[in-house]
């Protein structure tokens, strides 16, 4: 049984008092990341890959011989070939999108979809705490939009042009001669947090709504919308592996407190500190990218519908997130906003 997480993530200081704790537990090792643990002719999207988190993940994936899509609203060409050099891998790609834009994740879907190598696996790990509300073009709130919402509308739309199978959509259509790389997807990684333990229950009359706040709301709600996309991965699995067979694997993770550029917004007469603890105390990037490693090459995994990884220890999400109840709800209510945003999918 996990321990409650109950308000130790609902403001800044106490959140960065539990990701400390958590990094000095013992935790049992799920598994082992192998040199032979090679990901030669696959490819990898990675979003969120500019910086922090997303961009060691990219590093990594490349070193082990992977193509590699780094979807990036900044830092294009750039980053790339930062990549190209830390990794020696010269098989990488820069991809645009604003996950704050329905449009322009609409636009990476059909970018994706005319490749001629399509992704093997995607790894969604963009994700940010910004010190207050803003809107985004279609009107929904920011972080609701980065943290939660672009990952169900990019996965629904990727479903929707046979770039994921799903019956309920199209399938791709197997009766043509294969051309590129025209498998499924076999593995979606979702970057989540612990936080996903915190909120009490789901504000499902309220989904969807802007909700105006500053910074002293905004750890409490980053809680919440990791909570809706723990829920989300969880039900999706369920979704694209019915009647027991494995067709893609949907896995989700928390690599514990890194020290990235995530708190970028919190006030700077905090910053010094928070920067010196970051230093002091939580992973690099790259020791953070381990399990997100682990889980899109290890061999381990394969055949497994879905799977929730707290650092490299396997955990049992949060109840809330598991009620397959939740997870069918969210999806419809996922669906009807889609349908009366602004934008006409």
């Amino acid at each position: 049984m996990h321990e409650p997480y109950k308000k130790k993530y609902n403001n800044p200081v106490t959140a960065v008092i539990t990701g400390i704790c958590d990094l000095f537990k013992k935790k049992e090792i799920c598994g082992v990341l192998r040199e032979a643990d090679r990901l030669d002719g696959k490819t990898v999207f990675i979003d969120g890959a500019s910086s922090g988190l997303g961009f060691a993940v990219a590093v990594a994936i490349a070193k082990r011989g992977a193509r590699v899509m780094m979807a990036c609203r900044s830092g294009i060409p750039e980053k790339g070939e930062k990549v190209k050099q830390l990794s020696g891998n010269q098989d990488i790609h820069m991809l645009h999108v604003d996950l704050t834009d329905l449009s322009s994740i609409r636009h990476l879907v059909s970018v994706i979809r005319n490749l001629d190598h399509k992704p093997d696996i995607y790894i969604l790990n963009a994700g940010i705490v910004p010190k207050k509300s803003r809107k985004t073009p279609q009107g929904l709130e920011e972080m609701f939009m980065v943290n939660y919402f672009a990952k169900f509308v990019f996965i629904r739309l990727l479903i929707e042009n046979g770039l994921i199978p799903d019956a309920r959509y199209r399938m791709p259509d197997k009766s043509q001669p294969a051309t590129g790389n025209r498998q499924p997807a076999s593995r979606i990684l979702f970057v989540t947090s612990e936080s996903h333990r915190n909120p009490e229950k789901f504000d499902w009359d309220g989904f969807g709504n802007y909700k105006d706040y500053g910074i002293k709301q905004s750890m409490e709600l980053y809680g919440y919308y990791k909570l809706l996309l723990v829920t989300f991965s969880r039900e999706l699995s369920r979704q694209l592996n019915p009647d027991g067979k494995t067709i893609t694997s949907v896995f989700a993770m928390c690599p514990g407190p890194v020290n990235s550029n995530i708190a970028r917004e919190a006030p700077t007469i905090f910053q010094p500190l928070l920067k010196l603890i970051f230093a002091l105390f939580f992973k690099s990037p790259a020791a953070a990218a381990k399990p997100v490693v682990y889980l899109a090459a290890s061999p381990d995994l394969d055949g497994k519908p879905y799977d929730y990884l707290f650092l490299m220890s396997r955990q049992e999400i949060d109840e809330k997130a598991a009620d397959p109840g939740n997870g069918k709800r969210l999806w419809e209510l996922s669906e009807k906003l889609l349908k009366i945003a602004p934008l006409t999918l």
